[in-house]
């Protein structure tokens, strides 16, 4: 398992970020912003109490010789954010990736901060590769490779989306 972090700070209040989430055009833009396609949008919005976005997309990523022995470079994916408010200023959340046909898995934390007129958005990812012998080098690759610029480009799309640039 291979753990990757990032954080970013935006210059909006956090209810203003938490719209974003709910909002399912924001979602499709980020993943078509990121090349990903057939984006689906399976659920974006409140249930039991957390706000729940749930999409199905297809990624295709330029892989290592090494990892085209066990990996496609085309997937389907399908992911399951979960958020939590914990106070008026705070919310927390978990993440769940799985890749159809894949001894791949992303999981992670999220949390936001808000401070009056600025929110942070900080994610931790763990990448867990199921295959003998090399899938801590695979796992190794994608922290370092599409993991790490499909974060970047998410905080990049939060920025752009947040300042009204759609």
């Amino acid at each position: 398992m291979t753990t990757v972090h990032g954080s970013r700070t935006y210059p909006v209040s956090i209810d203003a970020f938490i719209a974003m989430l709910r909002d399912p055009d924001a979602t499709v833009a980020k993943y078509a912003g990121m090349g990903h396609e057939q984006i689906e949008v399976v659920q974006c919005g409140d249930v039991d109490g957390e706000l729940r976005v749930e999409t199905n997309r297809v990624v295709t990523v330029d892989l290592p010789g090494f990892a085209k022995k066990v990996l496609q470079p085309t997937n389907r994916m399908h992911q399951v954010d979960v958020w939590r408010q914990e106070s008026d200023d705070a919310w927390s959340g978990s993440f769940d990736v799985e890749v159809h046909g894949a001894p791949i898995r992303l999981t992670g934390v999220l949390s936001l901060r808000g401070d009056g007129d600025t929110t942070t958005q900080d994610v931790t990812i763990e990448v867990t590769v199921k295959v003998p012998l090399i899938g801590g080098k695979i796992a190794d690759w994608a922290a370092g490779n599409d993991v790490r610029r499909t974060l970047d480009a998410e905080f990049d799309h939060n920025a752009r989306w947040l300042a009204g640039e759609r």
